[in-house]
């Protein structure tokens, strides 16, 4: 879970030092993969018992959050001539 979350921070610093916009882009998509990644762990650690459901819910609710910014600044970027 810890390389995952990490991953998705990793991902937007190095695509926002790219040299172009859809480099940046293409960059945004791999850390929301890595989002998506985080947010399976998460779901099966809930599924085992592995995690206090409060802790669990606090955590999943602001990598919901972190998605929705990753999406749209995505959708900004691509729109933005």
């Amino acid at each position: 879970m810890r390389r995952a979350a990490v991953s998705i921070a990793s991902n937007i610093a190095e695509g926002s030092a790219r040299n172009s916009k859809k480099e940046f882009i293409q960059y945004l998509y791999i850390a929301a993969g890595s989002a998506s990644e985080l947010e399976t762990q998460l779901e099966i650690s809930k599924e085992v018992n592995l995690t206090e459901p409060k802790i669990l819910s606090q955590v999943t609710g602001s990598l919901e959050e972190v998605i929705r910014m990753l999406h749209g600044l995505i959708r900004f970027l691509k729109k933005k001539k």
